[in-house]
């Protein structure tokens, strides 16, 4: 469904002069995306401060480079996009969004960062050396995480070239259902007097497209709604809501860079190296993510060199860890829903302003307490929901089942999410794997290993059923071969805490990372089952060589 787009020899010189990068949907898009990233820095606050993490460490240290990323990142795509109409004399272009990467503000919480300050903790350090350990994990993750995807952008178009839209899209639904949509729901239900007025509010303006009085922007209005609802409510007796607690005064980032700056990083990664397993899947899901996006922004018009986008994610991951950031970037899967906004370019180069200022001048503490967060997160159910109808709308309808079938191994980590939490619980130590019946624990084994690194598993189904559909078997055999090889070093399918990678085997000497022997079963057979489908539909494919297939023999 992408659009043809104009070749630059067809248009007139002038029409390049005239690229209209500020348009009113532009307004609208910078608050939607201004106020997502917002969300992000506020979720990372809140779930560090859910392992005890000192708050105020999380907002002078590890905000101010992180916002850095979004700010060098978008600024970056905003003279892209000036870049993308010059080429193609187009004046509608839309720039491609960038902010925090979701799945890695989960990821990076809660399995590196709260982990790593409860083991400081336990091996006897004091909160402030703790928290100083956790930043320093943190800042190596964030560094290798950018030099790896910058040595992955050169092949990104080759890759875009080789999988289909079902596989790229597909894998692209299901973060938008599971991470970007579903799981904020929790805070908006939480609070479900000023959530569900400011969902209601969000869909009605952006999906229903019916406008607010004064045509205010329906993200603004749901945040100005919502909030004094929530504050409202503050005043109430025994609603169970209060006022926020706000920072004392504004912290200016160069005075923390100085105070606190040193390079003491580099000498913590021995610290950091236990915790490369888990982090690089995420870093690799962000090229996956990368690639999907530009696909997703070429299906609504706008055709950006594959390359070029992931490029400018790594550069701006690895400069914005060097900074102090813990929290990759990435290109946001939003683009179609920014397009259908009305938004050009103005609305990233607002979005790195006011997301930079708040990370470098210090305000951000006061946004993080201002904002009530169910007043913020219906933003995030938007997008994800826009993104899983652009997936769709964008592939051709034979490859429905496909973009479907790759929404299983998200709905698995949905599934784990909850039991992950609990069983991992410091104040439920108590409870464990053992005591809980035969059953549940074998299927809360085979829901882990579906749901780790489901981005790369739900790619790689969505592709091998886009193929079948096809008739093309061989190639779908040739996914599975693939599949089976990832399996075997944890990138998908992996039974260890993190969804960690690992070596199958080796020297004892490697024994930290190689697969603990308890493992190696439940790995060999995920791998064997992906080599024997590859295998079976080898086969089917050189018995039907010869045979003419009907269409009615795959009509249900």
């Amino acid at each position: 469904m992408s659009e043809t787009t104009p070749s630059p020899t067809n248009q007139s010189s002038h029409q390049t002069d005239h690229y209209e990068w500020a348009n009113p949907g532009d307004i609208n898009a910078f608050f939607g995306l201004m106020l997502d990233n917002i969300a992000g820095l506020i979720l990372m606050v809140g779930l560090l401060t859910g392992f005890g993490f000192p708050a105020d460490f999380a907002v002078t240290r590890m905000i101010p480079g992180t916002a850095l990323g979004v700010m060098l990142g978008d600024l970056a795509f905003f003279f892209l996009a000036f870049s993308l109409a010059k080429k193609t004399g187009r004046k509608d272009v839309t720039a491609m969004p960038l902010g925090l990467d979701t799945p890695s503000t989960f990821g990076m919480t809660l399995f590196i960062l709260g982990p790593s300050y409860l083991q400081g903790l336990e091996s006897g350090l004091d909160e402030m050396d703790a928290a100083v350990r956790t930043w320093s994990i943190g800042i190596w993750c964030m560094v290798l995480s950018g030099s790896l995807k910058l040595l992955l952008a050169p092949f990104s178009n080759w890759v875009r070239a080789t999988i289909p839209r079902a596989g790229l899209l597909g894998s692209l639904s299901a973060i938008a259902l599971v991470l970007i949509s579903f799981l904020p729901l929790t805070e908006i239900l939480g609070h479900p007097l000023p959530g569900l007025l400011a969902l209601v509010i969000v869909l009605t303006a952006l999906v229903g497209k019916i406008p607010l009085p004064q045509k205010t922007p329906g993200t603004l209005g749901a945040l100005l709604i919502s909030g004094f609802v929530y504050y409202l409510l503050c005043f109430l007796p025994n609603t169970g809501y209060h006022l926020p607690a706000f920072p004392e005064s504004i912290s200016w980032f160069p005075n923390q860079w100085l105070e606190a700056w040193n390079w003491s990083w580099l000498n913590h990664f021995n610290d950091a190296l236990a915790y490369l397993p888990i982090a690089f899947p995420f870093a690799i899901g962000t090229v996956v993510g990368g690639i999907d996006c530009t696909e997703s922004a070429a299906a609504a018009g706008d055709t950006y060199d594959t390359r070029t986008v992931v490029g400018i994610e790594a550069i701006a991951t690895l400069t914005a860890g060097v900074c102090g950031g813990v929290i990759q970037t990435t290109p946001y899967i939003g683009h179609p829903a920014y397009k259908a906004m009305g938004g050009r370019a103005a609305y990233t180069f607002a979005t790195a302003l006011v997301v930079g200022s708040a990370g470098l001048v210090g305000y951000f503490g006061w946004l993080n307490a201002l904002i009530p967060a169910p007043a913020v997160y219906p933003i995030l159910v938007f997008i994800g929901l826009e993104i899983t109808a652009q997936s769709f709308m964008a592939t051709p309808k034979k490859h429905y089942p496909a973009v479907a079938f790759a929404c299983l191994p998200a709905l698995a980590f949905l599934a784990m999410n909850l039991p992950g939490r609990i069983l991992s619980d410091p104040a439920l130590a108590e409870i464990s794997l053992p005591q809980l019946s035969g059953d549940l624990v074998a299927d809360l084994d085979t829901l882990g290993m579906l749901s780790s690194g489901f981005i790369l598993t739900s790619l790689l189904w969505a592709w091998a059923l886009a193929m079948i559909i096809d008739r093309n078997l061989v190639k779908a055999s040739l996914v599975f071969i693939v599949a089976s090889i990832l399996t075997l070093f944890g990138f998908i399918h992996s039974p260890l805490p993190g969804s960690q990678v690992f070596l199958p085997f080796g020297p004892q000497s490697w024994s930290k990372i190689i697969l603990a022997p308890e493992y190696q079963w439940k790995v060999m057979e995920f791998a064997l089952a992906y080599m024997c489908c590859a295998a079976t539909l080898y086969a089917w494919s050189r018995i039907t060589k010869n045979q003419t297939i009907s269409d009615s023999s795959f009509n249900h």
